[in-house]
């Protein structure tokens, strides 16, 4: 049986949409190939990842999808963004697990890989949420 998800769980996968809308925003335009990208990847990877739902009985990891899209419409600031998440993983070390970093950084580079490759700006937020990563793990 499924259980609903609290919501400490809730808000991870929340704040792993703020990170992927960040990634994708980091050059100022975010691109349906993007956001393309994002739902394959929570449909082919994220959504059975977890088996906890939310209050509607959707898999938790949806609220990816809900935030980024939020996050666009309100075109939120990439940087931002980013800090905002960095300072959740820092609050929660241990939400990140080895595996799910290691799927968070896959789906982050396919997002910036989506829409003519890695630019500059995708680049050095990779680059940035790797050394996150580096430094929750060594804590």
């Amino acid at each position: 049986m499924m259980s609903i998800t609290e919501k400490p769980e809730i808000l991870f996968y929340q704040n792993l949409g703020q990170l992927f809308y960040a990634i994708a925003a980091a050059d100022k335009v975010v691109r349906k190939a993007e956001y393309d990208a994002l739902k394959k990847i929570v449909l082919d990877y994220w959504k059975d990842y977890e088996e906890a739902q939310d209050a509607y009985d959707e898999p938790v990891a949806y609220q990816m999808e809900i935030v980024f899209e939020w996050f666009d419409y309100e075109s939120m600031d990439a940087q931002d963004c980013f800090d905002s998440f960095s300072e959740y993983a820092h609050e929660h070390p241990r939400a990140f697990s080895k595996e799910k970093r290691i799927l968070i950084v896959k789906t982050a580079e396919a997002i910036a890989n989506s829409f003519a490759g890695k630019n500059k700006s995708e680049l050095i937020m990779l680059t940035k949420l790797k050394m996150l990563f580096r430094k929750l793990s060594s804590q």
